[in-house]
Order: structure tokens, then sequence, then C-alpha cells
């Protein structure tokens, strides 16, 4: 097991990868976790959240054991997006395994011919299984994680399966109040296609870092994700000057501007208490959803957290547009 991680690893930097709307698959960077929804929506150093790992599977650890989380997201048009995540220590020797299910479902549609005469309904949904598992270094505070995901995607009569992988490397110490990893997302390749051509799936080698507070009861979460390209940004037709003679000047992107757009930053107040309060901002999608010359508040997200024994709730709301906002519920339970 160790040396397929290594190996894995090794490859993954050699790899190409592409940002969203140039790769297939994409629901698998959709967030399903309320507790990461509210940070900001890409935090990767949670080692106590049995959903990190879908993320993270460096994040894989004994403190995981037996615990289940189910989540959903009532996500934009009335997509809804479900979470199941699993983790599981077989002994000392072994380690911990872990598991999850994602499942997109994009609704019913309804068909017709090129005559415009209707031809029954038909389903879209995609789906994805993952089987992680991590190690931790002898006498050391750095682990080493992977995930298997096997993907379908499916649209009326067509569909699509892929494969793919996540490397994980964290640093955590529990006496240490900073945490810092390196991940690399779905390595992967589509085996079968829905037609002749086959398509990439949606790599992204992201960092994290968190920081707890010593006097103050506040954690800071700090994510840089698509560092495997450093232009993100697009330039929006919205934002052209045009002078007198009507002369178009597209928009300037900045560095500062590009730069920012890597980043998203959380904040989790009273942690380890029963209730916690949760802030995020993601300043890429701030930017792509802004309206011009209106304030709208998008990038912003917010949610809050409940213990209660051995079952945890959380809740979470993004803002991603005026027209439209994202709730994420999820239940995590102790089975031990």
């Amino acid at each position: 097991m160790k040396k397929i991680i290594f190996l894995l690893f090794l490859i993954s930097f050699n790899l190409f990868s592409q940002v969203g709307g140039e790769s297939i698959y994409n629901f698998i960077n959709l967030t399903g976790s309320a507790r990461q929804a509210a940070l900001g929506g890409k935090v990767l150093t949670l080692m106590d959240d049995v959903n990190q790992p879908i993320w993270n599977p460096s994040t894989i650890n004994k403190n995981l054991h037996n615990q289940l989380s189910v989540s959903y997201m009532n996500y934009l048009a009335d997509l809804s997006l479900g979470t199941a995540s699993y983790a599981y220590t077989v002994n000392e020797k072994v380690g911990t395994i872990h598991t999850s299910i994602n499942y997109l479902n994009y609704g019913n549609f309804i068909g017709a011919d090129e005559d415009g005469i209707e031809t029954g309904n038909f389903r879209a949904y995609d789906l994805s299984f993952s089987v992680g598992y991590s190690y931790n270094f002898q006498n050391s505070d750095f682990y080493i994680g992977s995930n298997i995901k096997f993907i379908n995607s499916v649209i009326e009569n067509y569909s699509s399966f892929g494969v793919g992988a996540d490397m994980g490397f964290i640093y955590f110490n529990e006496i240490q109040p900073y945490v810092f990893t390196l991940v690399i997302r779905n390595i992967g390749y589509q085996v079968s296609a829905y037609d002749e051509v086959r398509e990439n799936l949606p790599t992204q080698i992201e960092f994290g870092a968190s920081y707890k507070l010593e006097n103050v009861p506040i954690t800071w979460h700090l994510t840089l994700d698509n560092l495997q390209k450093w232009n993100i940004a697009v330039s929006n037709p919205s934002n052209e000057i045009i002078d007198i003679d009507g002369n178009a000047t597209e928009e300037n992107i900045t560095f500062f501007d590009n730069a920012f757009r890597h980043l998203s930053i959380g904040a989790e107040l009273f942690s380890e208490n029963a209730f916690n309060i949760r802030l995020g901002y993601n300043f890429r999608r701030s930017k792509e959803l802004m309206l011009v010359d209106e304030r709208t508040f998008s990038g912003f997200t917010a949610g809050f957290g409940l213990k209660m024994k051995k079952m945890k709730f959380n809740y979470a709301f993004s803002k991603y547009h005026p027209a439209s906002n994202a709730s994420t519920f999820s239940l995590s339970i102790d089975l031990n």
C-alpha cells in the first residue's frame, strides 16, 4: 500500500491539468460538506471531520474511526448533491480506510425530436465512489494519503466512466497551532467517453494551511487552489471600456487580481465548543459572479455547527448570485 501511494504521488507531478470549463466530471470539485462550505468551500486541513478526506486523503487518521456523515446541498437551479462518508480503523498495523459517495442529481428532463415532438422524459446524474488510505511516517508528524475514485456520468442514453485519484501530504501535530498541506486532486483518465473524444479530468494542485490563535477561540484557514495554472482570470465583457469613437478596450486583469482568484479564506469561532460559528470568502467566486456597479456579496459563506453527544449537525450558506444561493446540511454520527 505504501509503495502504491508513493508511486501515485511521483506520477502526479508529471500530469498537465486544466481549470473549470476545460474538463469533464467537474461535479467532483463541488463541496458536499457543510463545514467546508461555510469556511469558503476549499478548506483542506480539518483533521477531525470525516468529510475532509474526500478533498484531502492525507487527513485520514485513527480518530475518524467509525464516523459516519451524510450531507445534502440544494445547489443552483434546483440541482441537488448528496454525499456520504465513512471511516474505519482495521487495526493499528493496517490503519484507517475511508470511503465516500457523491451523487449529483440534475432532475428529469423532457425529450423532444428535431420537430419538437416530445419523446418522453429522461434523467441525468453524476456519481462518484472513492476509497482512501493514509500513512503516518514513523516517529513524525507527516502523513501521506491517496484516494481512488470511480466516476460515472449519465445523460439520457449516453454515459461515461472514468477513474481518478487524489494525493495529499500534510503536517499535523496536536500540540502545534498550525497545519500545512499540499494536495493534488483528480488525477485520472476518462475510460469511456460520451462520444469518440475523451476529455481531461479537472485536476487541481492546492495548498492549505490553518492556524489556531492562542488566546482567542478562532482558527484561521487559508487555501491556494489551481496552482497548476497561474492565469485563471478571464476578462468580463461587461467591464469593457468604450470610447467616444465606439472603440472597445478589454478589461485589464492585473497581477493581484489574478493572484487573489487563487485564494479562499475562512474563520472558525469556538471550534471546540458545543456551538461554533464559521465565516468564509472565496475570491474567485466573488469576481466571476459579481454584477457591474452592484454589490452582491458573491463569494461570501457562513454557517454554524452543533455538537450533541455522539452527533454533529452543520449548516452552511453560500452566496453565489442574487438569483440563486446554496444551502448545505451535514449530519455526522459517532458509531463507536
